[in-house]
């Protein structure tokens, strides 16, 4: 596949996203109804609605995760294949996640207790940082996408008490005393 295909079906994966999560409900800039770069305040309604969050960040660790899976598992020649396969995998889960059945389950056991999903802006966004993810672990080495997946989540385990691995394990096996830390109860 060319580089002119790959970016035709990359925007076309994007579009059909984005018409995914209008067709679910989702607002195209969230619940403040207006676009806006950053919400820095994880445990505020306006959370994942604009264009950026802390959360933004674990979409980094998306993309070296899905490269490491996709990636490698296609070798070189197939790179296009694999990026294009890992952007249909992102909007996917950025469509699930904005279901009311996980969004619920977000607001019932992990901290984010007024979570209104996202806007489709984030969504989009979100996206796009995973490329950067899946790009970055592309051009380095194994250890260095690997370093960067640790000082992501470490700093965001300082920053905001919660990471892609406690999102996870509280999505799947919610932990009440886990979930009281990360309140700062």
């Amino acid at each position: 596949m060319s580089a002119r295909s790959t970016v035709f079906t990359a925007l076309f994966i994007l579009g059909v996203t984005a018409a995914a999560l209008l067709l679910i409900g989702r607002t195209p800039w969230g619940a403040a109804e207006k676009l806006c770069f950053w919400s820095g305040d994880i445990l505020s309604r306006f959370n994942s609605q604009c264009l950026f969050d802390p959360y933004s960040f674990t979409h980094v660790s998306h993309g070296l995760g899905l490269y490491l899976l996709l990636g490698m598992l296609t070798g070189r020649r197939r790179r296009g294949a694999a990026l294009l396969a890992a952007l249909a995998l992102e909007g996917a889960w950025e469509v699930l996640e904005n279901t009311d059945f996980i969004i619920n389950r977000y607001r019932k056991e992990t901290l984010s207790l007024h979570y209104y999903g996202d806007s489709v802006a984030n969504s989009v966004t979100d996206t796009l940082v995973m490329i950067a993810g899946f790009l970055f672990a592309e051009r380095f080495d194994v250890r260095s996408s690997l370093f960067l997946f640790l000082m992501v989540e470490a700093v965001l385990l300082y920053w905001i008490r919660d990471n892609l691995i406690l999102n996870l394990i509280m999505l799947i096996y919610p932990i009440p005393a886990l979930k009281q830390w990360q309140l700062g109860n």
